[in-house]
């Protein structure tokens, strides 16, 4: 697990990753996640889409297909180096995807379901009252629907 061409960038893995799953090529999928993966999911239960893609509990036509209208390289802390995507699932599923990676491999997910998302850089001070986001999530809110907005600090 975990090997892949050290020559991509973060994003271009992560990217990989998405087309992998597409696929349903589980190989490939396996060779660019770190075999002790740290997950954390902020959601409904039931929409723990991309748990049950990886451990293949979801199959077939059964699986949530994830095409991400926007991944961007968020930066990082010392090896840690950020990526995020995000996307829709159908008219009313809006979702978030932090991927932290080490040397080409995805060591953590953070994985966010109908909510927005703002991701913070560590160690850049804020003047006066100012966030510095070094990304946001960009989709409108579903109509008559509130979300919940959480800071990512990496």
């Amino acid at each position: 697990m975990g090997k892949h061409a050290p020559f991509k960038s973060n994003r271009e893995v992560v990217e990989s990753l998405y087309t992998s799953l597409a696929r349903g090529d589980a190989a490939a999928v396996t060779a660019l996640l770190a075999v002790d993966l740290d997950w954390w999911f902020h959601g409904p239960r039931r929409c723990q889409h991309m748990r049950r893609l990886l451990t293949g509990e979801a199959t077939g036509s059964a699986a949530f297909r994830f095409a991400p209208a926007r991944v961007a390289e968020v930066g990082g802390v010392g090896n840690d180096r950020w990526v995020v995507a995000e996307g829709w699932g159908g008219e009313h599923d809006y979702w978030v995807h932090a991927w932290c990676l080490r040397a080409g491999v995805i060591t953590s997910f953070r994985e966010y379901f109908n909510t927005s998302v703002t991701v913070r850089e560590l160690g850049r001070c804020a003047k006066e009252d100012v966030v510095w986001a070094v990304w946001e999530s960009q989709s409108p809110r579903p109509r008559g629907r509130s979300m919940p907005g959480l800071v990512l600090a990496i």
